[in-house]
């Protein structure tokens, strides 16, 4: 008669120390925040470019440059994740 052989399955231990943990669990929470910032930077300076007068059109100006920063937070925190968690 033929034995069946069956093969144990240990949990691999997780590649990534303590801290990559931590910053794994905690990097979509930050991407909600940055997301959240670029839409409310977004707005504002959508609202401020509808009003007329040039302190308005400076502000907005300010405020889309802003936007970009946040953009740029966001989509850097987006790779990190995706980097971080398809290794």
């Amino acid at each position: 008669m033929c034995a069946l052989r069956r093969e144990v399955s240990f949990p691999q231990p997780s590649p990534y120390s303590a801290a990559m943990q931590i910053l794994v669990a905690i990097l979509p929470w930050l991407i909600g925040a940055a997301l959240v910032a670029v839409v409310g930077v977004l707005f504002a300076g959508l609202i401020t470019m509808a009003k007329t007068g040039d302190e308005n059109r400076r502000r907005s100006n300010i405020l889309m440059r802003w936007r970009v920063g946040t953009q740029a937070t966001a989509v850097i925190l987006i790779a990190l994740y995706f980097l971080l968690t398809r290794m």
